[in-house]
């Protein structure tokens, strides 16, 4: 599973789960009960991610629907 976005945008987590999961694309939230654990604080936010091999086909999804900027830098890491 690879890392596609990172966010503590509950409606945005909905809207990309919709998105991918009408395209086909299984998706995993992590971090979602750590998230209530720490309260509304905001400071743990929940990952989303795809199969490595939908990562590309979901990141074309995610810009199309004009929310690419919310993407994970694939530079990025840790």
């Amino acid at each position: 599973m690879e890392e596609l976005i990172r966010t503590n945008d509950i409606v945005l987590i909905s809207f990309v789960e919709s998105l991918l999961r009408d395209a086909g694309i299984e998706v995993l939230v992590l971090d979602q009960n750590m998230s209530v654990i720490e309260g509304s604080l905001g400071v743990l936010p929940r990952r989303i991610l795809v199969a490595a091999d939908n990562l590309d086909q979901a990141r074309r999804i995610l810009t199309d629907a004009d929310i690419g900027k919310e993407l994970e830098d694939p530079g990025k890491k840790g």
